[in-house]
């Protein structure tokens, strides 16, 4: 039996957080799947996130993670802002946005795919923070995320 090298299995955990069938539950695009933009952009109090926005959210981290893994420079993700960004937004639909979350999906997954294991136990760039942990680190927070849009529409 051979055993999966350590990106294979950071590749399967990237996967299972985001669309791949995970033991934990939904993971985060089965937590989208079907939303209406109505249900997306409805708030359960004042102040607090909608799924929209949680989407969006994770669309954002993914790009700062690859970026990190990368070394590349900080350059314009496709929306004004940063972290959170508020939804609903005029102009843009919540279908460009669930597109933009699975475009840097494959994009942050392309580069986790092209990491060589002695990579994992280094910087990233511009952090303190070990590729390995970062990478996991972004599986995990899809997980968060799925669990927090998932908790949001059940108060709907």
């Amino acid at each position: 039996m051979k055993t999966p090298s350590e990106i294979a299995v950071l590749l399967e955990l990237v996967d299972e957080a985001y669309d791949h069938k995970a033991w934990v539950g939904t993971n985060l695009k089965g937590s989208l799947r079907g939303i209406s933009p109505e249900d997306a952009a409805w708030r359960p109090a004042a102040g607090r996130h909608n799924a929209w926005e949680h989407a969006v959210h994770a669309a954002f981290w993914k790009y700062t993670v690859r970026r990190r893994l990368t070394g590349e420079k900080k350059r314009s993700f496709p929306l004004p802002g940063s972290n959170y960004f508020s939804r609903p937004s005029p102009g843009r639909t919540l279908a460009e946005d669930l597109a933009l979350l699975e475009s840097e999906h494959g994009a942050v997954r392309e580069v986790v795919a092209s990491l060589s294991p002695a990579s994992l136990g280094r910087s990233a760039a511009g952090s303190r923070q070990k590729v390995g942990w970062m990478v996991r680190g972004i599986a995990m927070h899809d997980l968060y995320h799925a669990a927090q849009i998932r908790l949001v529409l059940a108060l709907r």
